[in-house]
């Protein structure tokens, strides 16, 4: 009887510790504060240039412990000013907005690609991006086959603000590209962005605006959305899309929401999402020794 009461003991004392050991593993926690951010979807826009400099828009950075971004601009010069002002902390991202052509008209521009081209045959880029596909009708069609082909050509992310009907589109016209889903599909609910990444599996997401889907109010995350992130947990990335001046008076705001969904995941899952994703993207290494440097 005492043996019996003794191997009772044991393994009750032995599924406590299994227990508190799982549940110390199953969320990052406060822990999720220590890990190094890769803001994936970064814009410098003219009307930010005065209001937040380029050494305004680090010290946002170093605050909330994001030590790399991807940029891209309207126009293109304030990516190029931000890599030129922090080279190790900016991954340049080409966008096609400039002058009087933005996301409505960009696809109409008759030398559209020329832009393109010439802008990248003189900077290194490592995206063409972040651009809109509201509609794709045949007009477009040239053009988008000609930005999925020189993607391919010189190894180049396609980040696209769309629905799921463009993403089909630029995967059939060339099934090797890369693609970054800016806003995980904005309004497309999470079973449409799983459906997505099962079926193509060089597409990735930036979850920026798409923080209160992720998670309610009350710090719950949603059923759907934790599935296709713990299924693809090595697509998807955070980030602030800060296209209006609103988002960096927001900024350290917005770093503390995705740091805190994130909390609510594994440690592995976190670190994915954090910065590993973008290390395995962009071949680089995001490390928190770079915040405070350029």
């Amino acid at each position: 009887m005492k043996s019996l009461l003794m191997i009772v003991t044991a393994l009750a004392v032995a599924h406590s510790a299994i227990a508190d050991t799982e549940g110390e593993h199953d969320y990052i926690g406060n822990a999720i504060a220590e890990l190094p951010i890769f803001d994936a979807h970064m814009h410098y826009n003219d009307q930010a240039w005065d209001p937040v400099p380029p050494q305004a828009v680090l010290k946002l950075m170093d605050d909330s412990g994001v030590a790399m971004a991807l940029v891209s601009s309207t126009p293109d010069e304030g990516t190029l000013t931000l890599l030129s002002f922090a080279p190790n902390r900016i991954v340049p991202e080409i966008r096609p907005y400039h002058g009087d052509v933005d996301s409505t008209n960009w696809t109409r521009l008759p030398d559209m690609f020329e832009y393109l081209s010439k802008r990248l045959a003189i900077h290194s880029y490592e995206g063409i991006g972040e651009f809109h596909l509201h509609e794709v009708s045949a007009e477009d069609e040239t053009l988008l086959r000609q930005i999925a082909d020189i993607a391919i050509q010189r190894d180049l992310l396609i980040h696209v603000h769309s629905g799921k009907a463009p993403v089909d589109l630029l995967y059939a016209m060339e099934p090797e590209l890369r693609i970054i889903w800016a806003h995980a599909g904005m309004v497309e609910p999470a079973k449409v962005v799983e459906a997505m990444m099962a079926r193509y599996n060089s597409l990735y997401a930036d979850t920026s605006y798409r923080e209160s889907d992720i998670m309610d109010a009350d710090g719950t995350i949603d059923a759907d959305w934790r599935r296709v992130i713990e299924r693809f947990p090595d697509r998807f990335m955070i980030g602030s899309d800060t296209w209006a001046n609103s988002q960096w008076a927001e900024y350290r705001g917005l770093i503390k929401i995705n740091r805190k969904w994130l909390s609510r995941f594994s440690r592995s899952i976190a670190e994915n999402i954090a910065y590993k994703n973008a290390e395995r993207l962009f071949g680089r290494r995001v490390s928190g020794h770079l915040l405070g440097t350029l």
